[in-house]
């Protein structure tokens, strides 16, 4: 199984508010990724709309439900339907979240904490080998949000991340939002989140707002703000040139804004590299 070859270019979520500015080819994004349980489907507009956005731009796929932290292991046919759809629109790259979301007999639709311990970490990576042997790729790994932390943790989340990116042999996507927010909810430096994990594996950043307060609720629901921009200028000068996006699932502006809010990442990236030289 060979490694992700690095990819430099700066995109957007694929959102149905905007379907038609990439069905026509017109959106100014390098690439465009799509939530990949949204697209697991037999035939039907969302698999058009899919395949007529293919034919534009490269696509990445993300998604929300493969649960490699679940200690009843895997869904195989939800690993199925994940391989039907890479192999229909052969992806930049596949990628879901450090979590677990489901049990046996029941899904929870969200993304829940695990805790930071050996045993769990071999979970995970027994779980996410399986998944990349049945893809017949590497994954990439999402940092999430956190709002709880478990106190027989063995380890630093950063610390977990890169343990299961040696062991197993897959890539990250490091979301920077996820980092400022967990790094204010649990009172660490996010300096040392950045510090922790193999630059050299990251393939993706994700950049999304947040929902202030005394705990930081990572909601994507407004733009990115400036100290997560910070964030990113010094994550973008460790990591080098990576690709980028911004994610926005709620309260969704017109297309022109997120193209201006992708701008600033540009610059910023542009900017921080030559500082990094």
């Amino acid at each position: 199984m060979n490694g992700i070859p690095a990819f430099h270019g700066f995109g957007l979520g694929l959102r149905r508010e905007h379907y038609a500015d990439f069905t026509a080819g017109t959106a100014q994004v390098d690439f465009v990724e799509i939530i990949s349980e949204n697209y697991m489907v037999d035939g039907g507009r969302p698999l058009a709309v899919l395949d007529a956005v293919r034919r534009n731009y490269p696509v990445a796929m993300h998604g929300v439900s493969l649960s490699v932290g679940s200690a009843q292991g895997l869904d195989r046919e939800y690993l199925r339907k994940l391989k039907l759809l890479a192999d229909r629109i052969e992806p930049l790259w596949i990628s879901d979240h450090l979590c677990w979301t489901r049990t046996s007999a029941h899904n929870s639709h969200d993304l829940l904490p695990l805790p930071y311990t050996v045993e769990a970490l071999d979970i995970v990576c027994a779980n996410l080998t399986l998944a990349q042997d049945v893809l017949g790729r590497p994954l990439l790994l999402e940092n999430p949000s956190s709002y709880c932390s478990f106190p027989d943790d063995d380890m630093a989340e950063w610390e977990f991340l890169s343990t299961v990116s040696r062991r197993t042999g897959c890539h990250l996507l490091l979301d920077i939002n996820n980092v400022f927010v967990s790094a204010h909810n649990h009172g660490y430096a996010a300096q040392d989140f950045l510090g922790g994990i193999p630059m050299d594996a990251v393939r993706q950043i994700h950049l999304a707002g947040h929902t202030p307060g005394e705990i930081l609720i990572d909601t994507h629901d407004r733009p990115v703000c400036d100290d997560v921009w910070s964030l990113f200028a010094q994550a973008i000068s460790m990591a080098g040139p990576v690709a980028t996006m911004i994610e926005r699932d709620d309260a969704i502006p017109p297309l022109p804004e997120l193209l201006a809010e992708l701008e600033t990442a540009r610059k910023i990236a542009a900017g921080a590299q030559r500082w990094a030289a």
